[in-house]
């Protein structure tokens, strides 16, 4: 599957996501685009997840009817991220088209 990684989304992320194409957008140039832009360009490039750090994005944009899916990160720095790769790694793998779902982090206690 191919998979979009917005800024902010750790690099490191991608050793869980295994059998997966992940493209960084800084990598394509489209780290600068607004949220609903970028998720015209993934969608029609073929990405079938969008994941992000961007918590207002479910709030913004309507993917009813789209064929991307977005994951939201609820960490973006990777000491906390770390701890939750097991999540995110099945919440990538089980997006559904025209979703958003947010990967929440509490922190251990």
């Amino acid at each position: 599957m191919k998979i979009l990684f917005d800024n902010g989304v750790p690099k490191k992320i991608a050793d869980c996501l295994t059998g997966h194409e992940i493209t960084r957008a800084r990598q394509i140039g489209w780290h600068q685009l607004n949220n609903g832009e970028l998720i015209a360009r993934a969608e029609q490039a073929g990405y079938r997840v969008l994941l992000t750090t961007d918590k207002n994005m479910r709030y913004q944009q309507n993917l009813r009817g789209r064929a991307i899916a977005v994951v939201i990160l609820g960490k973006s720095r990777w000491p906390g991220v770390r701890l939750h790769l097991e999540s995110i790694a099945a919440a990538v793998n089980g997006a559904e088209p025209g979703t958003c779902t947010e990967v929440l982090m509490a922190d251990p206690s």
